[in-house]
């Protein structure tokens, strides 16, 4: 069965140290779920659990912290057993952990792009293969998978960044199907497609974002918010684009593929000869 509500509710969040992570399990935590929370940096995580509970001081919930590195798929494992013994269910999983690097392609590395995936789309498809047998088991759950407009879109200088956002856009699709295929039908999956997030990350690419005159026009709270509701809704697609020129790629990206990547490579091609200029990408 679909999640009704969130009081008692056991969720399992990587990536929770920072970022839209974070906001989502202060979030859960503000209405009475159980917080388990993971993310490779350790400092960061002890000081957002602090930050979650001073968000609910009065909630019966518990929070848990945990560091894991979600490209170790023992770690991972670990942190599933942990939550099940320790909550005795998982209901929720929402797999924010994710790293973003931009650039030519010809600035990458094969090691650059392993890594990429590795935490990206390996990240999240080693929390879907430890947590599943459990909901499984309970006939319920439900997970948030953090794709991107960038799984949708074809976005100069993010090839690398694009290509590991559609593979959670394909995994989260099939995954979908193979679930009710095998009549797990209490299972639900939704891929969360947000166009850009005011997050640590993308100040870490702020040279690739200024190329693209990127606009951060979602805050983590925000996003946090609209997942929540997802969940509720049962819904298999978020998509939160409040960006104009966003909004219009991805409708050409739905109408005519080829289309869309014609144009905004062309977008692409008149900003690299006149840098500085904003030049709409997306009109044809």
């Amino acid at each position: 069965m679909p999640l009704r509500s969130f009081t008692g509710a056991v969720a399992v969040i990587t990536g929770g140290a920072s970022g839209i992570g974070l906001a989502t399990a202060r979030a859960l935590y503000s209405k009475g779920a159980h917080i388990v929370l993971a993310d490779v940096n350790s400092e960061g995580l002890q000081q957002a659990g602090q930050l979650v509970h001073e968000s609910n001081p009065t909630s019966p919930g518990q929070v848990i912290v945990t560091t894991i590195d979600v490209t170790k798929e023992a770690q991972v494992q670990e942190l599933m057993r942990e939550a099940l013994s320790t909550c005795g269910r998982i209901d929720l999983v929402v797999t924010c952990a994710g790293i973003g690097r931009g650039g030519l392609i010809e600035s990458f590395t094969g090691d650059d792009m392993q890594t990429l995936m590795n935490v990206n789309f390996m990240g999240t498809y080693h929390c879907v293969r430890a947590a599943l047998p459990g909901m499984r088991q309970q006939g319920s759950g439900h997970f948030v998978l953090l794709s991107s407009v960038a799984g949708k879109l074809c976005p100069p200088l993010l090839t690398g960044y694009s290509a590991t956002k559609w593979a959670v856009r394909g995994f989260s699709s099939a995954l979908r199907a193979e679930l009710y295929g095998i009549g797990a039908t209490g299972i639900g999956v939704t891929t969360v497609y947000p166009a850009w997030v005011d997050t640590p990350m993308i100040h870490h690419e702020a040279d690739a974002m200024n190329s693209l005159h990127i606009e951060a026009l979602l805050t983590p709270d925000q996003v946090a918010n609209e997942i929540l509701q997802a969940v509720l809704d049962n819904r298999s697609d978020l998509t939160l684009a409040p960006n104009p020129d966003i909004a219009r790629a991805l409708q050409l990206m739905h109408d005519d593929q080829e289309k869309a990547e014609h144009v905004v490579g062309e977008g692409f091609r008149q900003q690299r000869q006149h840098p500085g200029q904003e030049i709409p990408q997306t009109r044809s």
